[in-house]
């Protein structure tokens, strides 16, 4: 049996043990290191870079959300004013009925659903300033509704109050999405030619 132990050895391939494992010398590890290291460093950087990517896209579609709100809000109170307006302004049966039409208006211009989703998604100051807004509104409906005329005294502090609380929103809307100032008034609302408090709205 030793005689032939010998002969295995004797016949063996150079490096290679009678199991046939080969013999792995420290320079042999190094480059197998260098692999298994290298691999690693690039998985970890694609996940990095995956990661990375991913938050973009969230804050990106987090921005286009708030955009699409912020525009149906804004448009919502833009047509409501201009709507109630043009109600108060309009001949009615009688002052139930106006203030039926003006009721309505307010209810279906669709403003308590657009400031829902203010309340769910916008940040605490444009949520505030947009509350403002919705109340000046709400003021404005409610003074037609009680006999205001339109361009009174009373009708254009009501709506001048509107105008800052618009101004300011949008102020902190576009702040909010990253946009500059703007350094141009706002258009008017059609019924405003003679109203030069409104013409900020």
């Amino acid at each position: 049996m030793a005689a032939l132990a010998v002969q295995v050895r004797r016949w063996s391939p150079p490096g290679v043990t009678v199991t046939g494992w080969p013999k792995l010398t420290r320079m042999d590890w190094l480059p197998l290191l260098s692999t298994l290291a290298g691999a690693a460093i690039g998985i970890v950087a694609t996940l990095i870079a995956d990661r990375n990517r991913w938050k973009h896209e969230d804050v990106k579609e987090a921005l286009r959300l708030r955009l699409d709100i912020y525009t149906q809000y804004t448009t919502t109170v833009k047509v409501l004013g201009e709507t109630l307006r043009a109600l108060a302004e309009r001949e009615h049966p009688s002052d139930d009925e106006r203030a039926l039409a003006l009721r309505e208006a307010f209810r279906d211009s669709g403003i308590a659903i657009a400031s829902e989703r203010m309340w769910l998604i916008a940040p605490q100051s444009v949520v505030k300033a947009s509350n403002s807004v919705f109340h000046c509104l709400r003021r404005i409906c409610d003074g037609y509704i009680d006999g205001t005329a339109v361009n009174s005294s009373e009708d254009r502090a009501r709506w001048e109050a509107r105008g800052k609380a618009a101004a300011k929103m949008r102020k902190l809307m576009r702040e909010d999405l990253g946009v500059g100032p703007l350094t141009e008034r706002h258009s008017s609302l059609i019924n405003d030619y003679n109203n030069p408090t409104a013409q900020g709205s």
